[in-house]
C-alpha cells in the first residue's frame, strides 16, 4: 500500500486481511514510501491505524508499526480462541 491509498482500496485491503486472519494466518501490512512521501511518515501510521479500525475480529499486534528503510510495516495475527 501507499500512504495516499483511497478509501475504497483501503476497504478492499482490510477485507482481504480479515479473511486471512479468520483462517488463522499472520498478516504483514506494509506501506511503501516513494520520493517526498518519506518526509511524512505520520501518514503511514494513520493508514495502518485505519486498517486496524476496519478489522472486525480480535487480533494481536505481533510487531508494531516501524520503519524499515523506505517501508513501514507491522505484523498482526488472529487472537487465539479460548
Amino acid at each position: 500500500m501507499q500512504p495516499k491509498i483511497g478509501s475504497g482500496d483501503l476497504d478492499t485491503k482490510a477485507k482481504h486481511i480479515q479473511e486471512f486472519l479468520d483462517e488463522g494466518d499472520k498478516v504483514k501490512v506494509t506501506i511503501r514510501f516513494r520520493g517526498r512521501e518519506l518526509a511524512h511518515t505520520e501518514l503511514g501510521f494513520e493508514v495502518l491505524n485505519e486498517v486496524l479500525k476496519r478489522l472486525t475480529s480480535a487480533y494481536n499486534i505481533d510487531k508494531p508499526a516501524a520503519m524499515d528503510g523506505r517501508n513501514m510495516s507491522m505484523t498482526i495475527s488472529a487472537k487465539a480462541a479460548k
